[in-house]
């Protein structure tokens, strides 16, 4: 049996796109990703760029945010997600399109990155 936590997707966003601003997601999924010993923000920011930087991935940040997030796209997977750095977590953000598997994907990089254990809480939202 697998201790592996799931990835399963319940719920995907809606987009809107009100007349006054580009695109809303309204509802869908999120996976926080808790490290098992304390880590500042900044330094799980760095842990995130590091494995975004060595691939597979191709990724943007939004500036002027009070916390780093960025659109990933996985090049093997061609899984869409944002990923978010907040109060001590590695948050996934999962868009319409996103797929299990490269949301794994990315959890597997950063476990293996780190001297930790890690515990993923699935939040779920509805529309």
């Amino acid at each position: 049996m697998s201790t592996d936590p799931s990835f399963d997707i319940p719920a995907r966003p809606q987009r809107r796109f009100p007349h006054d601003s580009g695109v809303e997601y309204e509802g869908g999924t999120e996976f926080r990703l808790l490290p098992g010993r304390s880590f500042d923000d900044g330094a799980l920011a760095t842990s995130v760029l590091d494995i975004l930087t060595a691939g597979p991935y191709r990724y943007g940040d939004f500036h002027d945010l009070p916390m780093p997030l960025w659109l990933v796209r996985d090049e093997e997977t061609a899984d869409v997600f944002r990923v978010a750095v907040r109060d001590g977590s590695v948050r996934l953000h999962v868009l319409p399109t996103t797929e299990s598997e490269g949301l794994r994907r990315f959890y597997d990089r950063l476990r293996d990155s780190n001297d930790t254990a890690w515990t993923v809480e699935r939040r779920v939202d509805g529309h």
